[in-house]
């Protein structure tokens, strides 16, 4: 499916202020700049699931109190990234019983059509009971996993369902902690999934469009919060997947996956932690695969051959150690806000040859909140960034958006808004077509509800 012609985005835009529920429109972006270069964002982490997106110019000269509001729609519980394909916006969320697969005017908030099944899902460890996961946009398919296994694909254009399959009852996969985290990866017209089932298989390949199980592999580790991740290691094409949940002693690792299936090598990387994760996702770096887990673990580099093979070039246990977040690699260094317990909110990079960190900075703010009359010492706790025209778009875990850009003596804040204070602001931020789509996660103490903020970020 071609994007959309620049003059059909332009029209959406300006199109009149919708009447969705729930839905404020402030009014029309910015038109694109000439020449702009854009991207969608279809899938976790982008385009590419790794944090970068090519998106450019974009604005990054907004006041403090953030850039200009497009729309801001009122949501329901979950975690879930929103995802953007030709001026459509996908979004996951739960109110009380149900759990809503929605599609909207990326530009204008306007819902298209809304998708709903049935979760009686309760989390374990926090209150928070809606979708982890985050969709996945391919061609005319969306693909969702709901937190309590359902696993269904669904037509892009009108919402109708293609297939839907119950991975806890038809694949015996069981609560792991947290429920369903890992989103889904759509690769040579296969939706492949960490499903973790009991014996196996670790990861499973379904049929985009009929849901059959085209292959499995792996038997002994179970699902973790991670992401599959493609990417191209000694000239081939391979699939990462870092899996190891709940169980018992804690076993997992990066799994090596051909196309086809086939697991080429696996490397143990867990906690002896039990009650711990796999949260972050692989990162390819050159031929390379960073690892990052915390509980204790730290980090990892690992070297990957054209036969899929792979060796330990280094493995530190201190130093950056991130628990969901996933960093992002540019200018040959690995760049990520650390979550180890005691050294959570600095933004770190380091240089994955041999581990070295080569920036370790802190970024603390002073922070107005409701009902409260002082200001309120907040940092960037477990955060998550990504890159865009240059600059790291970073959300810190309460609201706080900072951009920067790398200097020479570490990094450099260009801009920073407090855009609201509310807890579990975990979700990485989205870039797409010159917009900012930013998940409020909680209520404000003040009583704003949870939102989804679609921000104008488009350069003049």
């Amino acid at each position: 499916m071609l994007p959309l012609a620049p003059t059909i985005l332009a029209a959406l835009a300006q199109a009149e202020p919708p009447t969705t529920p729930g839905l404020t429109f402030h009014g029309a972006p910015r038109p694109l700049a000439d020449g702009a270069v854009t991207e969608d964002w279809p899938s976790f982490r982008g385009p590419r699931r790794d944090g970068i997106v090519r998106e450019a110019p974009l604005d990054v000269a907004f006041p403090e109190s953030g850039p200009g509001l497009v729309w801001e729609l009122e949501r329901g519980e979950g975690l879930a990234s929103p995802v953007i394909a030709d001026g459509r916006l996908v979004f996951t969320h739960r109110v009380a019983g149900s759990v809503h697969v929605d599609c909207h005017r990326a530009a204008t908030g306007e819902r298209l059509w809304r998708h709903s099944f049935p979760c009686d899902y309760s989390g374990r460890y926090f209150d928070n009971g809606g979708p982890r996961a985050t969709p996945t946009i391919a061609g005319e398919r969306v693909v969702v996993h709901g937190v309590g296994g359902r696993l269904v694909v669904l037509d892009l254009e009108s919402g109708d369902v293609v297939w839907d399959l119950d991975t806890a009852k038809e694949m015996k996969v069981g609560d792991d902690f947290f429920g369903v985290v890992s989103s889904p990866l759509v690769v040579d017209g296969l939706v492949v999934q960490n499903v973790g089932a009991p014996g196996g298989p670790s990861v499973a390949a379904f049929d985009l469009e009929t849901g059959e199980l085209r292959w499995g592999a792996g038997t002994e580790w179970g699902p973790s919060c991670a992401s599959p991740v493609p990417a191209t290691l000694g000239g081939e094409r391979r699939i990462l997947v870092l899996a190891g949940g709940e169980s018992r002693p804690p076993t997992g690792g990066l799994m090596v996956l051909s196309p086809k299936g086939e697991l080429t090598w696996s490397y143990p990387f867990r906690s002896r932690t039990t009650l711990s994760v796999n949260g972050a996702s692989p990162l390819a770096c050159g031929d390379g695969v960073f690892l990052t887990v915390a509980y204790g673990v730290g980090s990892a580099l690992l070297r990957i051959d054209a036969n899929g093979k792979g060796e330990e070039i280094w493995r530190e246990r201190r130093g950056l150690a991130l628990e969901f977040s996933t960093p992002v690699y540019v200018g040959d260094e690995v760049i990520g806000i650390d979550g180890a317990s005691g050294q959570a909110g600095a933004v770190v990079a380091i240089d994955p040859a041999n581990g070295d960190e080569v920036v370790r900075q802190p970024m603390e703010f002073e922070t107005e909140v409701p009902g409260i009359d002082r200001l309120v010492g907040t940092s960037l706790g477990k955060g998550s960034l990504v890159h865009a025209d240059g600059h790291f778009w970073i959300l810190g875990d309460t609201g706080e958006l900072v951009v920067a850009r790398r200097s020479d003596d570490g990094f450099e804040e260009v801009a920073h808004a407090s855009l609201f204070f509310a807890p579990e602001t975990w979700t990485p931020p989205v870039i797409a077509n010159g917009l900012l789509y930013v998940c409020q996660n909680n209520p404000e103490r003040d009583g704003t509800p949870r939102r989804l903020l679609c921000f104008d970020v488009r350069g003049r």
